[in-house]
């Protein structure tokens, strides 16, 4: 590379990558030829519409990879092709929910989604968000007591409320979801005003790669709409799915068109490309293993920080990620201040709002970890009861 400026700091960020502990729940890392194909030739090719039905000439190879990525992720999630259909184009996640909800929620409907406090994403109606701005939220939390999910609680309010998308699907709730329960939730709205609309988005970007290894329980036997990020544990690029049912709603198609022309113009196929080789890695017995083994990683760090004291929210964790909260009504630190200090000694979290939260989002009560980074990286359960000692001793001696 000849700009060396730049040269030196993606070299710097290389060697700060491999120094250090990572526990950021939403990063992962992708194999070379992920990166080989995110930057090859394709980055020069604008390729706007879909495949068969583009603006620009030149796309004989462009179509073949976008179609040969829509295969790849309904084959991973064991989907057949006339029931399900999936847009790759979107740039990320946040972008993915948008889309859908343009497409299905109609101007000041209701989005009923998890509160930001209680692990909610910003995208799932938050104020702050556009989602918020052109939509009503009606949030949704978890029980005081359990700190889990309540589903008796969000049918009263489904029903009360009568939104037009609910929402599961989570960006710091450490449990797994019941899926049955949230259509039977769906459906119960139907039950109560016959002409009433309401569709089911599950939100699986956290968790996607533990459905595609068969660790966690898949959406898509009760979900009209499932979005993803491919980046998380799906350990692909910086890059998002929408997966949408095939009926007489024609949800795939307002979805495509939510996409494009929608929200964006011409897709990235770089990434579309390197979207492709994550999904063939993740469909092997291999990826199967790393998925299982993430889960086993987060219950042994989850069960360590809480013999060694540390309150963990809902008393554990069912996938990759674990919140703690680190403040435990002032007898510890703060979630920012356990964050800087950690990093400092080489291990990186990130700062978390928890249930009922009582401080500021930007100084909260907790912190969140996660394991797929390091799984991939070969670390396995004694690992982790390392990793939990080693922050004990750097938060305790704070």
């Amino acid at each position: 590379m000849k700009d060396t400026q730049i040269k030196k700091l993606i070299e710097a960020e290389k060697k700060r990558q491999k120094r250090v502990i990572n526990l950021i729940a939403s990063e992962n890392y992708v194999s070379k030829d992920v990166l080989e194909a995110l930057g090859s030739e394709l980055t020069n090719k604008y390729a706007e519409g879909y495949s068969g039905k583009r603006y620009y000439g030149g796309q004989t190879f462009v179509d073949k990879i976008e179609d040969l990525c829509k295969e790849r992720a309904l084959k991973l999630f064991g989907l057949n092709s006339k029931k399900w259909a999936v847009n790759v184009q979107p740039l990320s996640g946040s972008p993915a929910n948008l889309a859908v909800y343009l497409a299905l929620v109609p101007k000041e409907g209701k989005i009923m989604g998890m509160s930001l406090d209680h692990g909610g994403h910003l995208t799932h109606g938050h104020k702050v968000s556009a989602t918020g701005k052109f939509w009503i939220q009606v949030p949704y939390g978890v029980n005081k007591n359990t700190e889990q999910i309540d589903y008796e609680e969000i049918k009263k309010i489904a029903i009360a409320e009568k939104p037009d998308i609910i929402v599961a699907g989570y960006t710091a709730y450490p449990r797994k979801v019941d899926f049955k329960k949230f259509r039977e939730i769906v459906d119960s709205i139907k039950h109560t005003d016959p002409n009433k609309k309401t569709y089911l988005m599950v939100d699986m970007s956290h968790f996607a790669g533990l459905v595609a290894g068969k660790a966690l329980p898949s959406p898509f036997d009760y979900a009209d709409v499932v979005t993803t990020t491919v980046h998380k544990t799906l350990r692909g690029p910086r890059s998002a799915m929408i997966f949408s049912k095939i009926d007489s709603r024609e949800i795939n198609k307002k979805i495509d068109k939510a996409v494009f022309p929608g929200l964006q113009g011409g897709p990235h196929i770089n990434q579309i490309a390197a979207v492709a080789v994550a999904l063939k890695e993740a469909d092997t017995a291999v990826f199967k293993k790393y998925a299982k083994q993430i889960i086993k990683n987060a219950d042994t760090l989850a069960k360590e920080l809480k013999k060694l004291g540390w309150k963990i929210i809902s008393g554990g964790t069912d996938t990759h990620l674990i919140l703690m909260d680190t403040w435990m009504e002032g007898k510890g630190i703060s979630g920012k201040e356990a964050s800087d200090v950690l990093e400092k000694n080489g291990i990186i979290v990130n700062k978390n709002t928890i249930p009922n939260e009582t401080r500021s989002p930007m100084d909260p009560s907790g912190i969140r970890l996660g394991t797929a980074a390091e799984t991939t990286r070969g670390k396995k359960e004694k690992d982790f009861v390392l990793i939990a000692r080693k922050i004990d001793k750097i938060l305790r001696s704070h």
